[in-house]
């Protein structure tokens, strides 16, 4: 091969790595000002609307809705003091940070965003340099993607720990130690409520997984995940919030008992690494849970060559409309999740420590080994018993 013709592959890999990135950072810092508006909804406050741009030389304030209040935070953690204790472990210190934030981003590389683009058709311009080439619109195609999401999401149990660890502080410490139990717990709930998926799709590519939702249920019904796995879905999306350590699960942090928790002596941008990350998480799992269980990046009865819908109609679409409506279709989803799991976390009161565990180990485990024996028990009757 050529260096002429990596180039191609190379250019679409570079574009889809930029979108990734700055879609997951776009909905951290808009999570932030979503928030504290919607927070404000419910309890029937005006929200965040201080901060604001001056237009120089006049008088005019532009406010927009507070949204400068996420600039403000950012601001802030760049200017402030980076404080460190004087008993601590330097290189866990630093590490945790990263270890903690870096995962979020590489668990959405197997996440596809989109159906198949083929650059040639959709920019006629460049058809002589991309030929037919035809790419997924994900960064990673990986046979075990869901395996890959695991594998990542699991390092972030690590960066918790020891950033609790080497604080050398009590209440930091009693904070990873309830951040690794946490975590621990719930993984468990979340790879056993998938396995149903993976029994009723056969596959672990997420891709894959996404495609064989574009058929129909019975002629009717979009064939998506929350519809052969009602149970897991709702397992699914409670052990993520859970793994994600917000409210009604953030233990590890509880002010009211750990002053912060495992990140209690972290300040400046090494504080803001822990908190970004968790409003960017928000994203991720509000993307997992849509292209598990709600089609992911298609619309009910829609695929790449268009729309089938109940009764035999087919509705041809084209490159320049499937791409953008198949990007907005799963911004959308993702969008409306992130907001269910923001209105959750401002409606629930924290558990105690050991409801908290035994929700996961009483209930929710026992529930995610139900749904595996009677998916698998439905899977041997509809093939016959085989």
């Amino acid at each position: 091969m050529t260096g002429t013709s990596v180039l191609p592959d190379l250019a679409v890999t570079t574009v889809f790595i930029v979108y990734a990135i700055v879609m997951l950072l776009s909905f951290g810092g808009l999570l932030t000002w979503v928030e504290r508006k919607q927070s404000a909804v419910m309890s029937d406050r005006i929200g965040a609307n201080r901060a604001y741009i001056r237009i120089p030389f006049t008088n005019i304030k532009l406010v927009w809705l507070g949204l400068f209040h996420g600039m403000a935070d950012g601001l802030k953690m760049l200017l402030k003091e980076n404080f460190k204790p004087k008993t601590h472990d330097g290189v866990g210190y630093f590490l945790a940070p990263f270890i903690v934030f870096t995962p979020v981003l590489l668990v959405f590389a197997v996440v596809p965003f989109g159906g198949t683009v083929v650059p040639g058709e959709l920019f006629p311009a460049l058809s002589d340099w991309f030929g037919t080439r035809a790419y997924p619109m994900q960064i990673a195609s990986l046979d075990a993607g869901l395996l890959v999401v695991f594998a990542f999401s699991g390092l972030g149990i690590i960066g918790a720990m020891l950033a609790g660890w080497a604080s050398d502080n009590k209440f930091s410490l009693l904070g990873g130690l309830r951040a690794g139990s946490q975590m621990i717990s719930y993984e468990l709930v979340l790879a056993l409520t998938v396995l149903g998926l993976i029994l009723v799709y056969g596959t672990v590519d997420l891709g894959a997984i996404v495609r064989q939702q574009s058929g129909m249920i019975g002629g009717v019904l979009p064939a998506w995940g929350i519809f052969y796995q009602p149970l897991a879905a709702f397992l699914f999306l409670t052990a993520a919030i859970a793994e994600n350590k917000r409210i009604p699960f953030d233990l590890p942090e509880a002010e009211s008992e750990l002053i912060a928790g495992y990140f209690t002596e972290y300040s400046a941008m090494k504080l803001g690494l822990f908190m970004f990350s968790e409003f960017i998480q928000i994203a991720v799992v509000g993307a997992l849970f849509a292209t598990l269980f709600l089609g992911g990046y298609n619309l009910p009865f829609m695929t790449d060559a268009g729309f089938s819908l109940p009764g035999g109609t087919e509705i041809a679409l084209s490159q320049a409309v499937r791409v953008p409506l198949q990007l907005l279709t799963f911004l959308g989803k993702t969008a409306l999740l992130c907001v269910i799991q923001i209105q959750i976390r401002w409606t629930l009161p924290r558990f105690r420590y050991d409801q908290m565990l035994g929700l996961s180990w009483k209930m929710l485990l026992p529930l995610s080994l139900a749904n595996l024996v009677v998916t698998v028990l439905w899977m041997w009757l509809v093939g016959g018993g085989q």
